[in-house]
């Protein structure tokens, strides 16, 4: 038990199994599960969350057959070759003391394969194929396969499984009328469309015994139309428990809605309130999920009755010890996720293994392994050496700490009067204030480590010549690439540092040069109602705020929402099919015009599953898109352009420039000129795009060089 979170860190009573505390280590594909390797890498991913102390995990989705696949060659559990394969998986983890559930998955017409099957033949707005409606004897075929996978599961060394059925994969899409069109018995009636996973929850228990842990995922809140009514979730949550359940899970969002549900501009714990409904009417326990990233957050959750227990995926991806810190009352050394997405889900979507932007080492566990929690699971080095790291931006933060974790002397020099170089700007943009969690989460790692820290210093040549150091790592960014357009220098032209860094005011009407993520953050800023009552405006437009950690909400979890439901169309009344309602869009409090030089969609490099949500606010807002422009020159009268050939005049106050960086490196040819060992990394390597996750991963991987040198 914890003093300071006794709701977490509750044992939680199964009746023929205990879990250590609250927290779920929730399902997340890390593509390892279709390794070569008999698993290895899974396996020490796996049990370094164990060893962290989560109470019990959820594996990615494994399907129960071929059809069932995410993809050709996916993850599989329907031979006995396969489930002694996983035994590596439940070897490691039980070795830690944790416990883990395999979650069965099917993806019905979520699969990318042109064999996908599904209640009817109805195409998802995301695939490219349409999938094949399954006969009866199918349907019968693939309720015996999930029975069989949970079977071969407990097998294999499970402690449990995870029946997929929600997010809009096969169980879901026989739910919802949305996707289930059938006139026989396994469509049309409600009793009729809950019929398949009824018939599974039964099969799967009765095949994988009474001792054995079957959570089940309802789909509590679609979030698309024709989606479940609320009086149809609990019905169907009341019968998932009759059928033989030991827990349910709670599932937030189709992959196809048009909803962003676990994003970094998602609420904290915005999603309690849907599992909350339900408590008090089962007698089996209640997970809940989505956005829970800290835990106070978890703690206040358990603590106000919003569920038994929280599920946290990718928060265990950031920070192997979360719990652990948690528990020994260091959460301020919590490495938080930031709901980025950037190195996890935007990985698996291109067909690359997960990792994490704020801890590359996730998923490499093999290739690092260890925690800068407990230094002493590094491998030791055999040379002590004396590094100068100059920058404190997030490359420069990362090698700085690995270096010192591992025991070198560090020292780290910035000009700037705090850590975190380009993250003290995108901690200011609305959405993104998880930001202020990572430069919080080094500020202790820094002292933790014996860093030693030289702010409001401008290093120079000689200064690091003089200071005797074996390696120079220069981590010192990027600076704002001014595009040759005539008229740059007018007095109405800023650049993005200008109105985030410098709090310069902004006019009512506003042309942003750049599509990139700047551009973007720059515009979802100044267009946002809540910018003249932002961190810049109550810093009377000038400095930036020097904050530990962001205020976590966690008193008031809806109201805290209240706007993001608003905006995104989310009826928290629940009257309407899969929860929707009309949006609220926000009245744009200026004209903004992002223009993009290149042809093809907007924001074409941005996030594959943060991008499309991104566009959207600002298309709601009112903000013009625009691609193919050239800049023809600013004057008093505004920014002239051709677009498409034809002559356009923008009227506005001010042109702000996010067009990209180029690398800071003005030390780099004196020092090599020197003779000194130099080395680059981050934004001064590369400034193609500022690249946090580049960045954070290549100061680990530079100073994994130095100590093995």
């Amino acid at each position: 038990m914890s003093a300071t979170y006794p709701n977490l860190f509750k044992p939680l009573d199964l009746g023929f199994t205990t879990l250590r505390n609250r927290a779920l280590m929730g399902s997340m594909h890390t593509g390892l599960e279709e390794a070569h390797d008999d698993f290895h890498a899974l396996s020490a991913y796996f049990a370094a969350r164990a060893r962290g102390g989560v109470g019990l995990m959820v594996t990615g989705g494994i399907a129960p057959n071929r059809l069932g696949w995410l993809a050709p060659f996916g993850a599989k559990m329907s031979t006995r070759s396969e489930a002694k394969a996983h035994q590596h998986i439940t070897g490691a983890v039980h070795e830690e003391g944790g416990k883990i559930a395999m979650q069965i998955l099917h993806a019905g017409r979520y699969a990318m394969h042109p064999m996908l099957v599904a209640p009817s033949a109805v195409r998802a707005q995301i695939s490219p194929f349409k999938p094949w409606e399954m006969p009866s004897w199918l349907i019968r075929s693939t309720i015996n396969d999930f029975a069989t996978s949970a079977a071969l599961a407990r097998e294999a060394g499970y402690d449990g499984v995870e029946i997929m059925g929600s997010e809009g994969y096969l169980i879901n899409q026989f739910i919802a009328p949305r996707s289930n069109r059938r006139k026989d018995q396994w469509g049309g009636s409600f009793e009729n469309r809950i019929r398949f996973p009824l018939e599974i929850m039964r099969a799967v228990r009765q095949k994988a015994g009474k001792d054995f842990i079957v959570i089940f995922r309802v789909s509590m809140l679609d979030l698309v139309e024709d989606g479940s009514t609320w009086d149809e979730v609990e019905q169907f949550a009341l019968r998932i428990q009759d059928a033989g359940a030991t827990m349910i899970n709670t599932g937030i969002g189709w992959h196809e809605a048009r909803i962003p549900t676990i994003a970094t501009m998602v609420p904290r714990g915005a999603y309690a309130w849907v599992t909350q409904r339900l408590m008090g009417k089962l007698q089996i326990p209640l997970i809940t999920t989505n956005r829970i990233n800290t835990p106070e957050t978890a703690e206040m959750i358990l603590r106000e009755g919003y569920a038994d227990m929280v599920s946290m995926a990718r928060p265990f991806l950031a920070d192997p010890d979360f719990m652990a810190k948690a528990a020994a009352g260091k959460s301020e050394l919590i490495n938080t996720c930031i709901a980025c997405n950037q190195a996890c889900l935007d990985h698996i979507f291109k067909g690359k293994a997960a990792s994490c932007l704020v801890n590359p080492r996730a998923c490499r566990e093999t290739k690092f392994p260890g925690s800068l929690w407990e230094p002493e699971r590094i491998p030791p080095n055999e040379h002590q050496f004396k590094v100068a790291v100059v920058g404190a931006g997030p490359a420069g933060l990362s090698c700085a700490t690995e270096l010192a974790a591992r025991g070198q002397e560090v020292h780290l020099f910035d000009a700037a009067a705090q850590i975190g170089g380009q993250f003290n700007m995108a901690k200011l943009i609305p959405g993104k204030e998880e930001f202020y969690e990572t430069l919080r989460y080094f500020g202790h790692l820094l002292e933790k480590t014996g860093v030693q820290v030289h702010l409001n210093t401008r290093v120079s040549t000689e200064d690091l010549i003089a200071g005797q150091f074996d390696h120079i790592v220069l981590a010192t960014g990027v600076v704002p690439r001014t595009p040759d357009i005539p008229g740059i220098e007018h007095p109405k032209v800023l650049s993005y540092l200008d109105v985030l860094a410098g709090g310069k005011s902004v006019g009512e009407k506003v042309a942003v040069i750049g599509a990139g993520g700047i551009g973007f953050d720059v515009s979802i800023l100044l267009s946002s109602a809540e910018y003249e009552n932002s961190l810049l405006a109550r810093e009377g437009r000038g400095g930036l705020r020097n904050v530990e950690s962001i205020p976590s909400n966690a008193e008031n979890l809806e109201g805290a929402a209240t706007h993001y439901y608003q905006e995104w169309g989310i009826d928290t009344t629940y009257q309407n099919r899969g929860g929707l309602s009309k949006p609220a869009v926000e009245k744009p409090t200026r004209q903004i015009w992002l223009l993009q030089r290149s042809k093809g969609k907007i924001g074409e490099r941005l996030g594959k599953t943060t991008g499309w949500a991104h566009r959207l606010t600002l298309k709601a807002r009112g903000v013009q898109m625009m691609a193919d422009v050239q800049y023809e020159k600013i004057d008093d009268a505004g920014l002239h352009l051709l677009v498409k050939g034809e002559p356009i005049l923008l009227p506005v106050d001010h042109v702000v420039i996010c067009a990209g960086q180029n690398t800071e490196r003005s030390l780099l040819i004196p020092l090599q000129m020197a003779e000194q060992n130099v080395h680059i990394i981050g934004g001064a390597k590369e400034a193609a795009e500022l690249d946090a996750k580049r960045a954070i991963e290549d100061g680990l991987l530079m100073a994994n060089a130095i100590v093995n040198h």
